[in-house]
C-alpha cells in the first residue's frame, strides 16, 4: 500500500482530524484504520507514527484533502495568544482542517441544525443510500453523495424517507437552486467573506453557525468562527465573562462572539474555534 511520510515539522493526527466533529462519513475500526467516503472515491487509512499508510486515492488526493501542504505552524502560532488556547492546542496537537466537497458540506450543515453528531450522520448516510451511487470495496457497498439534480428530481416524497424532519423542504428547495455545483463554488469562493456568509444565508436552513461552517470547512475562509453552545459556553467562561448568557443564542450573542474571536486570534481564528471545540472535553 502506498504511503506518506509526515514530516517533524508539520504535525499531523489523523485521529484528531477525523475524530472532532467536522466531518461525518467517516468511520474507525478498532485497529486503527479510518474508512470513508471522498466525492467518487471510497478510501482507507491509517496512521502509525510519522507513517500515513492509505488506498483508494493518489497521494496528492490525500494531501489536498487533509490539508497537508498547509503550514500549520505558523497558523498555531498565529492563534497561540492566551493560556487557554494554549493548553487546546496542546491537547489536540495535528489536528488539521479537511477540504470538504462544497456541495455535500452545504447539505451536511444543512442538516447538522439542532442536532447531534449521531443523528447528523445518520441522515447523512441515509441520503447517500436513497440517491448516491453504489461503490463496492472490499466486499462492502459504500454510497457516493448525490448531486442537486439527483435529489431536486426525487420530489418530497421520496427526500422524507430520509428522515431529514422540517429540514426536508430546506434541502429540496437549496438542491433546487443551485443547478451549477461547479458555477455556485466560484461564486462563493469568489467573494469576500462577509459576502459569502450573506450569500449562503439566503439559502433555506443555512443559519449564522451553518454558513459559517461551510465557509471555514468546505471553502477555507478560516476568519469563520462558528458559535453553538459549547463554544458559547467556551468563550463567555474564559474570554467575554461580561456576556449574559440567555437560554437561546440570539444573534446578538453570536456576533459579538465572532467579532471578538476575530479581533483577539486573527485572521484563523477559525482555526481556534476547532481547536477550542475539540479539547472542549480534555
Amino acid at each position: 500500500m502506498p504511503d506518506i511520510t509526515l514530516s517533524h515539522n508539520q504535525k499531523f493526527s489523523l485521529d484528531q482530524t477525523l475524530g472532532c466533529g467536522q466531518v461525518f462519513r467517516w468511520d474507525r475500526t478498532d485497529d486503527g484504520w479510518w474508512y470513508g467516503v471522498v466525492g467518487e472515491r471510497v478510501i482507507r487509512l491509517r496512521q502509525v507514527g510519522m507513517r500515513l499508510t492509505f488506498e483508494g486515492a493518489p497521494a496528492s488526493f490525500i494531501t489536498h484533502y487533509f490539508s497537508l501542504d498547509v503550514d500549520l505552524l505558523p497558523i498555531l502560532s498565529s492563534i497561540d495568544r492566551d493560556p487557554f488556547i494554549h493548553t487546546a492546542i496542546s491537547q489536540c496537537t495535528g489536528l488539521r482542517l479537511i477540504r470538504q466537497p462544497k456541495w455535500e458540506c452545504l447539505v451536511s450543515y444543512i442538516c447538522s441544525t439542532n442536532s447531534n453528531i449521531p443523528m447528523i450522520r445518520r441522515r447523512i448516510a441515509t441520503i447517500a443510500r436513497q440517491f448516491g451511487k453504489e461503490i463496492t470495496f472490499e466486499d462492502k457497498i459504500y454510497y457516493t453523495f448525490p448531486d442537486p439534480l439527483t435529489m431536486s428530481g426525487s420530489g418530497d416524497h421520496i427526500l422524507t424517507d430520509c428522515k431529514l424532519g422540517y429540514r426536508t423542504p430546506y434541502v429540496l428547495d437549496t438542491a433546487g437552486k443551485i443547478t451549477d455545483v461547479r458555477q455556485w463554488e466560484d461564486t462563493i469562493t469568489a467573494l469576500p467573506f462577509e459576502d459569502a456568509r450573506r450569500e449562503l444565508m439566503k439559502l433555506k436552513g443555512v443559519g449564522p453557525k451553518a454558513a459559517d461552517c461551510i465557509l471555514l470547512f468546505a471553502f477555507q475562509k478560516y476568519e469563520a468562527f462558528p458559535v453553538d453552545i459549547w463554544i458559547r459556553r467556551i468563550m463567555q467562561q474564559n474570554y467575554i465573562k461580561t456576556l449574559s448568557i440567555t437560554s437561546t443564542l440570539t444573534g446578538w450573542e453570536y456576533d459579538t462572539i465572532r467579532r471578538y474571536a476575530k479581533n483577539h486570534f486573527g485572521e484563523y481564528c477559525g482555526y481556534a474555534q476547532e481547536y477550542l471545540y475539540a479539547a472542549r472535553e480534555g
